[in-house]
């Protein structure tokens, strides 16, 4: 049987297909081979499922599962995913027999719903452990309502539960360990403060309000499929800290549910459940969300509408009108979370922008810190581990600076003035980012240690980030010729010197970054 399955060359498909995920590119790389383990790990749960003779509901409750479970759990070492992987049965189950016990208490099951929307969005404030937990909590009551659970299913929901999470964790930390041996990446913390100047409770108030908007406005569409409605609006509030970003989100969603029912109509419903092509399209789909999730939210939400119109297809209720009546509950939910940001306890695209940026800049100054240790000659124990781990982390906040001013350089955006200035930053951040790097092999070099130059134009660079920080920094104009006078005094000719060549980038960078940061958010350019 083993040698049937076997290509020419002794290779097994699996080989094969590692193989062929491995001829795209480091970064395309480990999106398709953490896609690829996806379908497999959910691929393995609803085949245990059905192997040991549970329903279709708890079938699909399973994939469910093992779908959070691969996709929600984002800590950065494999420990902490192992940790957060066992305590996702502890959240959410008890949430999905509450939701099951309920269900036909209407009143009630919406005032239950809605304490596990603010819960889900408040448990954000512990970082990747509490995003991961709230939104399983979340998921598995929404699961509830779209499988219509009823007690008497609990313990057939709760195995399916149970296996699927065995077979998610299997394939992520023995049949395809991804992460094993590789440097655990650093986490960003989240923005902190004290009550409602806390970011995340003040987003959990929004949710609140935008899901309990909602549910109502999706009751008067459906008493059926009313729950769409409140998924919608709860979805647009991950990974997003601002107005801008919320309202952006929400237009993608929109965006990417039309095109899937688009889609939905011309594959689900000619389908029309049948077992074979339906579950092939859902793998496709499961390898879409993974792939897309991190380039496109849009395109995620193609491939998750698809999916959703499969399983409507699988489970027999599949129909036109119930695609349309997606797409009406879907901007009901979009409507809401529209509403929340602007209403209730707003945060500005700048004010969150601003607090990132800061961020930015200040790691690029521990950057510069760790490299000027090295260049003046200490040791490995006393620098630390390098620049290295401070560049990884500046990789992640640059993404996270480049998640909030997605609202400013969208197409769309009527603020041009703002639009210019925040393309400024970003290009001069990512100057910055290139320049570190290069800084970071300069002062892994033993030949470039000890240098007095490249000493000095550390400092620099540290001085230049002072003045940025600092309030109301002086102006570029007059800080350039500074730079450039102190670079001669200090520095002789030498063209080529690579190092030097980064550091002086890297302080030009640093410098221009005044004028585009210190201008008020409304000004004109």
């Amino acid at each position: 049987m083993e040698k049937s399955l076997r290509k020419p060359g002794g290779r097994t498909p699996a080989h094969l297909l590692r193989r062929t995920v491995a001829t795209l590119g480091p970064e395309r790389t480990l999106r398709a081979r953490i896609s690829s383990r996806a379908v497999i790990g959910i691929g393995l749960a609803v085949t245990v499922c059905v192997l040991v003779g549970l329903p279709l509901q708890a079938c699909v409750a399973g994939g469910l599962v093992a779908l959070l479970a691969l996709f929600t759990v984002a800590d950065p070492t494999v420990r902490g995913q192992a940790g957060t992987t066992a305590l996702l049965p502890l959240a959410g189950f008890p949430v999905l027999a509450l939701a099951a016990f309920l269900h036909e208490l209407p009143l009630a099951r919406d005032a239950a719903f809605l304490a596990v929307v603010f819960a889900g969005v408040y448990a954000r404030r512990w970082g990747p452990r509490g995003n991961a937990v709230g939104i399983f909590a979340f998921m598995e009551f929404f699961a509830a309502q779209f499988l219509r659970t009823v007690p008497d299913q609990l313990p057939e929901i709760f195995a399916a539960g149970l296996l699927a999470l065995f077979a998610a964790a299997l394939t992520r930390f023995v049949l395809w360990p991804i992460e094993r041996g590789a440097r655990p990446q650093p986490a960003i913390a989240p923005i902190g403060g004290r009550g409602l100047s806390r970011p995340t409770t003040r987003q959990a108030f929004q949710a609140l309000f935008a899901c309990g908007f909602a549910l109502a406005a999706g009751q008067a569409l459906s008493l059926d499929r009313w729950y769409w409605a409140v998924g919608a609006a709860w979805w647009i509030f991950v990974n997003t800290a601002s107005r801008g970003e919320t309202l952006v989100r929400g237009f993608r969603r929109v965006l990417g549910t039309v095109t899937g029912l688009a889609a939905g109509l011309l594959i689900a419903v000619p389908t029309d459940g049948a077992v074979a092509p339906t579950l092939a399209v859902v793998a496709c789909c499961v390898f879409g969300i993974f792939y897309t999730a991190p380039l496109s939210y849009s395109w995620m939400m193609f491939f998750v509408t698809l999916m959703v119109g499969m399983l409507y297809g699988l489970l027999g209720v599949l129909h036109p009108g119930l695609l349309g009546l997606r797409l009406e509950e879907t901007a009901v939910g979009a409507l809401g979370a529209a509403l929340a940001v602007a209403l209730v306890l707003p945060v500005t695209t700048h004010a969150a922008t601003e607090v990132w940026i800061r961020r930015a800049v200040h790691c690029v100054h521990e950057c510069a810190l760790d490299a000027a240790r090295r260049l003046a000659g200490a040791a490995e124990d006393e620098g630390g581990d390098g620049p290295g781990p401070r560049i990884a982390e500046l990789e992640l906040l640059l993404g996270r600076v480049r998640l909030s001013v997605a609202p400013l350089v969208h197409p769309l955006s009527p603020l041009r003035a703002r639009k210019a200035r925040a393309r400024q930053v970003l290009a001069l951040l990512d100057d910055c980012a290139r320049q570190v790097r290069g800084l970071a092999e300069a002062a892994a070099d033993p030949a470039a240690s000890h240098d007095a130059r490249l000493t000095a134009a550390c400092e620099r660079v540290e001085a230049a980030v002072r003045r940025l920080a600092a309030p109301g920094g002086a102006a570029p104009s007059a800080l350039a010729p500074a730079a450039a006078a102190a670079r001669a005094a200090v520095e002789p000719s030498a063209p080529g010197d690579r190092a030097l060549e980064h550091l002086h980038a890297l302080e030009d960078a640093l410098h221009q970054l005044a004028t585009p940061l210190h201008t008020p958010p409304r000004a004109t350019v």
